[in-house]
């Protein structure tokens, strides 16, 4: 596999991400039961997409010096959009992590430690994936288009039952667990297992880790292919991808208490799913620049956004208007 990835890129790369999972276990946080407060969360936030943004810099003046300026400027632009891909992609994992939280009644203070190990388990988990998709596109180009047509029908279907959200109560894996393993009735904290009358039993909070880290392999199903179409170098995926999700547990409580402003953002998601669907399918015959693939998404996601805002106060200011005896 053909990538700018050099041995001690990839070694810097590894630290980089251990130390910030050191910092968001430690810091962000504390390492307790916490309440994260918004002003928390959004200064941390700011402070992974700064990090992330660093990166792309230096990764920008290191190829200008090796490889020249256009192999820089496309590198970087590529690591920009993939990560920008990604931080959309993930604001609908947040929103069904506030789903499973919700109907498990956990309150956010509880909600740390199983972002946490969800968080993890999506890092190994696409940088397995990541790889494997990497050898499979580089011995069967093939699978670009499947990947393409992929993304056009899974973007089609976000939009269409955008109103829909899935009943965790049928969920058949949750079924089997509750059948074959004894749960309690409440919450025990942050303890995933606790001992009752030496019977060993699971808790709520570990049946909400469960959803948690299967809705991670769904949408890395989603968000894995979507980079692809931007590039192939297997370092500018990973790199982008894990950026993206090692910020995404200050992202989820910034999101918390401002989930409902959003209503419309689905619909910004899905379009950007079947313009890179459409990007992969397309690519014999046009091959459309990195640069104007940031922009399309960039422009799509800000349009999503600022509409949402608008429709949210519109409800709101149509709450507030006293009602017609």
């Amino acid at each position: 596999m053909e990538s700018i990835g050099t041995w001690w890129m990839w070694a810097a790369f590894a630290a980089i991400v251990v130390t910030m999972l050191l910092v968001d276990l430690f810091a962000f946080g504390g390492g307790k039961q916490h309440r994260v407060s918004l002003k928390e969360a959004a200064g941390w936030s700011l402070a992974w997409v700064t990090v992330a943004m660093l990166f792309a810099a230096g990764l920008w003046w290191y190829l200008d010096g090796e490889l020249g300026r256009a192999v820089a400027n496309e590198q970087a632009t590529a690591f920009v959009t993939g990560y920008l891909v990604e931080k959309s992609l993930a604001v609908d994992n947040v929103f069904v992590w506030m789903m499973i939280f919700s109907f498990f009644a956990v309150p956010l203070e509880l909600q740390r430690r199983v972002l946490l190990y969800g968080i993890v388990g999506a890092i190994v988990l696409r940088t397995i994936m990541i790889f494997a998709g990497s050898w499979l596109i580089n011995e069967f180009h093939w699978l670009l288009y499947v990947f393409g047509a992929f993304l056009v029908v899974t973007g089609i279907k976000m939009a269409w039952f955008s109103e829909h959200d899935p009943d965790l109560e049928k969920n058949p894996l949750i079924r089997w667990i509750r059948n074959h393993y004894p749960v309690t009735e409440k919450l025990e904290g942050e303890r995933f297992f606790v001992m009752r009358d030496g019977v060993r039993m699971m808790t709520p909070l570990f049946l909400a880790l469960v959803l948690v880290e299967i809705s991670d392999v769904i949408f890395a199903v989603d968000s894995i292919p979507a980079i692809f179409a931007i590039t192939t170098d297997p370092f500018i995926v990973l790199t982008s991808n894990l950026f993206a999700i090692l910020g995404l547990r200050a992202m989820y409580f910034l999101l918390a208490d401002l989930g409902d402003r959003f209503e419309l953002l689905k619909y910004g998601l899905a379009a950007i799913l079947v313009f890179i669907g459409t990007k992969m399918l397309i690519v014999e015959w046009v091959k459309i620049p990195v640069l104007v693939s940031l922009s399309v998404v960039a422009t799509i996601l800000a349009c999503s956004v600022f509409a949402s805002l608008w429709y949210a106060a519109r409800k709101e200011k149509e709450a507030a208007k006293p009602q017609a005896s």
